[in-house]
C-alpha cells in the first residue's frame, strides 16, 4: 500500500490508508494517489467490532516493519485516534474519517482477459527500461498496449531506443482500445506480480482506466487511470531492410562495453564499434580520460564500417537478452539498429546510433 501513497501530499487524506474490517472476519486495505488505487484483502484473526477508518500509511508501515516477526497486532479506534498494540508496544495515531477517502470511479471496463503472471512480469521486464522520463512528452511515460493481427503488443520508447514485446492475443482482448499504462502503475504491478508468478492475472480495461486483479479472494486489485495521449506510430522506426548481421555472445559484449565505457564522461557516453570480418573492436575516446579499446570475436560477414552507440542504452538492451547469442541487424552509421535474441524471440529492440 504505502509505496502507492505519495510522501508529499497537499491533501492530507491521500497520505492515509483506508482500513475496513468486516463482520465476516476479512480486512480490506486501500490506498490511492488519485491516479492509481490499490486494494488488498486479507483474513483477520478476529474482528470484534466492524468498521472503517483511515490512518497514515507510512507511519503504520514503519511501525509494522519494526515489530518483531510473528507479533499479534490489535487495532482499535476511539476519539479520532487509532490505538495500535503489539506485545508491550502501544501507539496512538491520528485518524481521518473514511467518508473523506477518495475512490477512483472505474466506470464500465468492457475489455476483459487473463494473462499468466509470469508472462506479464517478463513483458514488463523486457520493456520498461525504455519508458521515457521526460515529463513534457507525457504520452511516452508508460507502456503502450495494443492489439493488431491476432497479437497483443507492448511497446516503450524514449525517442532514443524502443523496446517491443509481443504475445498471442489473449481470449477476450479482441477489439481492445489502444492504452498507455503509466510508469508508476507498471512499477507497482511488477512488484505485486512477484508473489503470484504461478497464477493468472485478470485484466479489465476501458479507454481511460485499467484494473489488474491478482491472487484471487485474498489478493490485490490495482486500478489505474491511463495516460490520455496518443502513442506515436513506433512501427515506422522498426527497420526491415537492415542487411548487415552481427552475432555475438551478449554477456561478453555487455562486459566489453562496460569495460571500455569506464573512461567515458557525461559528454562522451558514446562507444564506437568498428566491424570487420568475424570481429568487433569497441573503443571510447575521452578528451579528459584518454582512450580504451577491446576486441571481441563475433560472427560478421558483411562489409566493414564504424557505428557509435550510447554505452548505457546498449548495456540496458544487452542485459535483457538471455542466451548465448544476440543478433544486431545494421544498415549504416546513421540508421537505427535492430537488436534481438533471434527471430522467434517475443522481445525486439531498436537503438538509434550516436555520432562518434
Amino acid at each position: 500500500m504505502q509505496s502507492v501513497v505519495e510522501r508529499r501530499n497537499t491533501i492530507p487524506i491521500l497520505s492515509n490508508v483506508l482500513i475496513d474490517a468486516a463482520a465476516t472476519g476479512s480486512v480490506k486495505l486501500m490506498a490511492t494517489d488519485l491516479d492509481l488505487q490499490i486494494i488488498e484483502s486479507m483474513p483477520a484473526v478476529s474482528v470484534e467490532v466492524p468498521g472503517a477508518i483511515t490512518v497514515s500509511a507510512h507511519l503504520l508501515f514503519d511501525i509494522a516493519r519494526k515489530l518483531p516477526d510473528g507479533s499479534q497486532v490489535s487495532l482499535e479506534t476511539a476519539d479520532n485516534r487509532m490505538i495500535v498494540k503489539a506485545g508491550r508496544s502501544r501507539f496512538q495515531l491520528p485518524t481521518l474519517p473514511r467518508d473523506d477517502f477518495p475512490v477512483i470511479v472505474e466506470g464500465d471496463l468492457p475489455t476483459s482477459f487473463e494473462i499468466p503472471a509470469r508472462t506479464l512480469a517478463e513483458l514488463i521486464d523486457r520493456t520498461r527500461f525504455a519508458i521515457s522520463t521526460e515529463e513534457t512528452r507525457y504520452y511516452l511515460n508508460g507502456i503502450f498496449f495494443h492489439v493488431s493481427d491476432e497479437v497483443l503488443k507492448a511497446a516503450a520508447t524514449d525517442g532514443h531506443r524502443l523496446a517491443r514485446y509481443t504475445l498471442p492475443r489473449p481470449e477476450g482482448a479482441e477489439g481492445m482500445p489502444d492504452v498507455i499504462i503509466p510508469r508508476k502503475c507498471v512499477g507497482e504491478l511488477r512488484k505485486l506480480l512477484e508473489d503470484v508468478l504461478d497464477t493468472n492475472v485478470l485484466v479489465d480495461l476501458s479507454a481511460s482506466k485499467v484494473r489488474f486483479t491478482l491472487g484471487g479472494e485474498f489478493g490485490v486489485v490495482l486500478t489505474s487511470k491511463l495516460i490520455d495521449g496518443t502513442f506515436p506510430d513506433y512501427s515506422r522506426v522498426i527497420p526491415t531492410g537492415n542487411d548487415k548481421l552481427l552475432r555475438l555472445d551478449p554477456r561478453s559484449f555487455f562486459e566489453g562495453v562496460d569495460r571500455v565505457a569506464t573512461i567515458a564522461t557525461e559528454k562522451t557516453r558514446a562507444v564506437k564499434m568498428a566491424l570487420d570480418t568475424d570481429r568487433v573492436t569497441l573503443s571510447v575516446t575521452s578528451p579528459d580520460n584518454g582512450t580504451a579499446a577491446e576486441e571481441l570475436p563475433a560472427d560478421y560477414q558483411a562489409s566493414g564500417f564504424e557505428i557509435g552507440f550510447n554505452a548505457n542504452y546498449l548495456k540496458d538492451i544487452l542485459s535483457q537478452i538471455d542466451g548465448d547469442l544476440v543478433e544486431l541487424h545494421l544498415a549504416d552509421a546513421s540508421a537505427p539498429t535492430l537488436i534481438r535474441k533471434d527471430d522467434k524471440s517475443p522481445a525486439l529492440y531498436v537503438l538509434m546510433p550516436m555520432r562518434v
